[in-house]
Parts: structure tokens; sequence; C-alpha cells
């Protein structure tokens, strides 16, 4: 075991043994507020069901969100960044409509769209757009102009251009803007599914807020931070094989 992960282990113990202390041992929080760690332990195990029902909910809105954002935001990001004057055109919308939070649209978007499941995805997918192809712009503008000169001298495709010549040098910038992106979806999954979802996470913590069942809120809130914990790690592992040439 590495260093790092000792530190987290070592951490993560820490939080465990004063939550223990701080709910069943001196007792200096609201019992009911506040469960004590082997309730919410108990709860996990007992709604574990529900729960894995609900990360497939959460999941599958998730998927389609982000896989429709990306297959957008890329190759337009790329196309938008080689063409300074389409750049210079769409600058100013992207100005106004990128800072916009996305989850204004939600009233709109089950007002418009006929299912829950629709109306979901365009919110999730409107939050991770705007990251990803701002981030994808802004790679293709930091390249090197030599590099697209020469490619242009030899007589390269637009196609081999975007593909081989700016995707590749817009990666690290296309890789952070998926990370803001990744994040930015699940706030916007969780809250979607607060408002109006008889499923997923969000629904979940929702649901028995309202009946005052804080263990299992707590549980929830737990779950969802173990899957952003996942995802932001898988994702990690993923982009730095892909910017494995980095190191060499």
């Amino acid at each position: 075991m590495s260093q790092t992960s000792r530190d987290r282990l070592l951490l993560g113990i820490a939080i465990l043994l004063l939550w223990q202390l701080s709910t069943a041992w001196l007792k200096l929080l609201d019992s009911q507020l506040f469960p004590q760690p082997l309730q919410v332990l108990h709860l996990l195990f007992e709604d574990r069901e529900v729960f894995l029902k609900s990360l497939l909910s959460s999941f599958n809105l998730l998927f389609w969100g982000c896989s429709l954002a990306t297959l957008l935001a890329i190759p337009l990001g790329l196309i938008v960044g080689w063409n300074r004057r389409l750049r210079l055109a769409i600058e100013p919308a992207t100005n106004v409509l990128g800072p916009i939070p996305p989850i204004v649209y939600i009233p709109y978007a089950i007002a418009i769209l006929p299912t829950f499941t629709q109306s979901s995805v365009f919110i999730i997918f409107v939050g991770a757009f705007w990251p990803l192809f701002m981030n994808t712009v802004a790679g293709v503008e930091s390249l090197e102009k030599g590099i697209v000169d020469s490619a242009r001298t030899i007589g390269v495709s637009r196609k081999s251009m975007l593909i081989h010549i700016l995707l590749p040098g817009a990666m690290p910038h296309i890789i952070s803007g998926g990370a803001i992106s990744l994040v930015l979806a699940f706030i916007l999954l969780t809250a979607a599914e607060m408002i109006g979802a008889t499923s997923g996470l969000g629904w979940y913590v929702k649901y028995f807020s309202d009946f005052a069942d804080y263990p299992r809120v707590v549980a929830g809130i737990i779950v969802i931070g173990a899957v952003v914990l996942t995802l932001m790690t898988i994702y990690q592992r993923f982009t730095g094989y892909l910017l494995r040439w980095r190191k060499q």
C-alpha cells in the first residue's frame, strides 16, 4: 500500500471515530438529525436493493446526457476552435449561454418534454456540454500555430486535421473540461431527481427527508459520495491512460 493510500485510510478512520464519538459516545449531536455510524451501516445493507435500483436509474440518465454532450461538444469545439471566423461569430452567444446555471431550465424541460427521463437527460446534456465545448475550443486555440500551418503545407485533409492534429493536441484541455462536465452532470442529475423522479439517488434522499427519516438521508448522501468518488477515480485512470504520452 502506498503512502497516499495509507494517509487516506487513516483519514477515513479518523472521520469515522469522530462521527462515533460525537453521536454514540458523547452524544454531542441531535440523535434524530445525526444518526450513529452503525445505524447508517445497517440501513445501507437493509436498503441495498433500493440503492441498486436507484443507481441503475441514475446511471441511465447520466449515461445518455453525458454521451450526447460528448458526441456534440468535442466535434463542434474542434471545428469552432479551428475556424477563427466562426469562433468570433458565436463568441457572444457562448459568453451568454455558457454561464447560465442549467438548473434554471428544469421547469421548462419538465413542462415541454413529454417524460421526466427526457427532461432530465436534456438538463444533464446542457450542463455537461458547455464546459466540454469551451475547453475543447480553448485546447485548439492553445495549439502551436506552426503545427497547424505545417499540416496545411503538406496537404493534410480536413478530416485528418481534426482527428490526427487538433484532437490529440487539445486532449489535455478536453480532459479537464470532461472532469468538470462529469461533476456538474451528477449535481444536475441529483437535483432533477429531487424535483420530479420516482427513483434514483436524488429521489431517495428527497423522499426520506420528507418523512424526516434522517438516518436514510445520511445513508443516501454517503452512497452519492461513494458513487461520485468511484466515477472520478475511473475517469482519472482512463484519462491518465489517454495522456500516458505526456509522462514519456
